[in-house]
């Protein structure tokens, strides 16, 4: 099993961590506001008010959002959100890659994005579009500088055949290029990918300094095949943000992973660690949220919340104590990689 963190008390979530590079810091707990957009189900603006309200109140700091979200949704609800706050007293993130362009009518339900407004989105990772994505995003933010600006769904997870298409916008394309000309003029704090897929991951270290990097559901509980790259990122000083903890839902009760109904063997992994949680009392989610804080590179973890007690619930699950005993008997009953990187319980 791997080495446990050093012995402490339990985070809170409003607990700063550094980045190791651009001088930026994160609460160890984010509000990933794609539920604010309408991910899965509806919803209405004064339950996101209210969503945002209470992260807030748990001292959460920081916020990652993307025009994806509700094909700009989310983004403009954070925007107004933050914009009566002191800007020196928050992180946020947003992404790039896809342009939203309007469109007459947009489909009900779309990608999962319940009642989504009318700007569907076209993928462009190439240089101008880069920019302009960034700038339509400031527009909608009302923030002229962003903290963390994340490539989003590069990889072939989203893309299958048409990736290498998008990799060369990104690459020769200069894609990366003005993600650098951005973070050199201090418009943006640092740039990263925000995907769900690590080989992705791993081929972009190899073509830019990336300052974080925000893997969704490839270092979980559930699943961390992702170790090796969070190894690369721990030794190249970029920093990981853990996205997605709960497999999109199988570990907080729902029955999906990866946005898709859950494979039986998965379902069957789950009920173990399900089972192992009962035996030492201890919430299925807090296991979820705690887990990937452990490995060095990850400074953050971030969640959703389709209500303000939701949210609540998060925050006293990331702070809840968990014994070490209970790590162990993960390693030792195989639920967990042997290399892993485990809390050292409290």
């Amino acid at each position: 099993m791997g080495a446990a963190v050093p012995a402490c008390e339990p985070l809170k979530a409003s607990t700063l961590r550094a980045l190791p590079r651009g001088g930026l810091a994160v609460t160890a707990l984010g509000l990933g506001c794609a539920q604010i957009g309408g991910l899965f189900q509806p919803m209405p603006l004064d339950t996101a008010v209210a969503v945002l309200d209470a992260a807030w109140d748990a001292g959460i700091r920081y916020f990652d959002t993307a025009p994806y979200y509700g094909y700009t949704r989310s983004e403009r609800r954070v925007g107004v959100y933050l914009a009566e706050r002191e800007r020196t007293a928050y992180r946020v993130s947003t992404k790039v890659g896809r342009l939203m362009v309007p469109a007459e009518a947009v489909a009900a339900e779309e990608f999962g994005y319940v009642a989504p407004l009318p700007f569907p989105a076209r993928y462009d990772y190439g240089h101008d579009a880069i920019l302009r994505s960034f700038e339509d995003s400031q527009q909608r933010l009302g923030i002229p500088r962003v903290d963390l600006l994340y490539v989003h769904d590069i990889g072939r997870y989203t893309h299958g055949a048409a990736h290498d298409l998008h990799w060369e916008a990104l690459t020769r394309g200069g894609g990366f290029r003005a993600l650098e000309r951005l973070r050199r003029e201090g418009r943006v704090g640092g740039i990263g990918l925000g995907v769900n897929e690590a080989a992705v991951v791993a081929d972009a270290l190899n073509e830019a300094e990336l300052d974080a990097v925000l893997l969704a559901g490839r270092h979980t509980l559930l699943e961390q095949r992702a170790l090796p790259l969070l190894d690369a990122c721990a030794r190249a000083g970029t920093a990981v943000v853990a996205a997605g903890p709960f497999n999109s839902g199988i570990l907080a009760g729902g029955a999906t992973f990866d946005y898709a109904a859950a494979p039986h063997e998965v379902v069957a992994r789950v009920t173990a660690l399900r089972d192992a949680c009962a035996r030492f009392a201890v919430p299925l989610t807090a296991a979820a949220l705690q887990f990937p804080l452990a490995h060095p590179a990850v400074v953050s973890v971030v969640a959703g919340a389709q209500s303000p007690g939701q949210l609540r619930a998060n925050v006293a699950d990331f702070e809840r104590s968990i014994p070490a005993e209970f790590w162990a008997a993960l390693a030792r009953d195989g639920l967990l990689d042997p290399a892993s990187p485990v809390p050292a319980g409290h």
